[in-house]
């Protein structure tokens, strides 16, 4: 196969070793160095005890040398967050009026599925002021302030291509999640992570109605505004496997609009405390026929 085609295989099956072992095989024959990372990353992997400290002093070796360059492909701005074999599968952008720009050359990299979009500078220092250090502090007692940045620019992203994206911290509100959810996008994204983001019902709804994100298997929305209305728009991600609804006061409706989600059945793993549903929202989810035994099981301890 052609290099691009192993690569577009790459990016739908990333744990495939025998598509890793022809790319390898194409890059070695173009004088690329990770062709030889991931000969040696495959061996390693298979190899004997007694070798592989052998074989990892050659990788480090090989790394310490080439990483530079690597990670120079990536424009000016970008970082990797996470790497393979040399690549960066994972890349993070701060938020900024170039930002959109700029994330649209970083997901064009040989292999990026993930982004990570971060809070700019003015944005981190305004939240530092507004969630404050006090151990009991309740972000849900205070009236949220408007972000930082206009995340209303997020509808031009281009979103093709991404399995992952990740805007953990970055307050973006309802405004921010409604143009999220009008960016262009291919649908194949499997993980979103919006954890203090600041979004409410509205959002969330705005979100679970966008093709972008049908295929959202993971979804992580710890200390946001949810209600028991926004649980019931989650409706939409029907193919939820581990949800993420901790320091969302939901309470014994939101408890029981996620037990009637389509999605119910098909959890493996529910982030959520017994607070945040109250003792009757407990009982609901300890008593749900819908739920995994095991979850069930979980909230009968609780």
């Amino acid at each position: 196969m052609e290099a691009k085609a192993l690569e577009q295989r790459l990016r739908e099956r990333p744990g495939d070793e025998a598509t890793w072992g022809a790319y390898g095989g194409r890059l070695r024959d173009q004088g690329d160095a990770r062709g030889e990372l991931i000969r040696l990353e495959h061996r390693h992997a298979h190899a004997r005890p007694a070798d592989r400290d052998d074989l990892r002093r050659r990788i480090d070796l090989l790394v310490e040398e080439h990483q530079e360059q690597w990670d120079a492909e990536l424009p000016p701005g970008v970082t990797v967050v996470t790497g393979r074999h040399g690549f960066a599968v994972k890349v993070a952008v701060a938020w900024s009026d170039q930002a959109p720009a700029l994330i649209g050359q970083a997901i064009r990299g040989r292999l990026v599925t993930g982004l990570r979009i971060r809070p700019g500078a003015e944005a981190e220092d305004a939240d530092a002021d507004y969630y404050g250090d006090e151990p009991d502090f309740d972000e849900n007692d205070m009236p949220l302030p408007p972000p930082p940045h206009d995340a209303r620019a997020l509808a031009d992203l281009d979103l093709g291509g991404l399995t992952e994206l990740d805007l953990a911290y970055f307050r973006i509100g309802d405004a921010g999640a409604e143009a999220l959810a009008a960016a262009t996008s291919d649908g194949r994204i499997e993980t979103l992570d919006l954890r203090y983001c600041g979004v409410g019902d509205a959002g969330v709804a705005a979100l679970c109605a966008s093709p972008a994100f049908g295929e959202v298997r993971r979804l992580h929305l710890q200390s946001n505004r949810l209600t028991a209305e926004g649980v019931r728009a989650l409706a939409g991600f029907e193919r939820l496997e581990e949800l993420d609804l901790r320091y969302n006061r939901i309470g014994p409706d939101g408890a029981r609009a996620l037990v009637e989600a389509p999605f119910a059945g098909s959890l493996k793993r529910l982030f959520l405390y017994g607070h945040d549903v109250e003792d009757a929202g407990v009982q609901i989810l300890a008593n749900a026929p819908q739920l995994p035994s095991a979850l069930r099981s979980f909230w009968r301890s609780v």
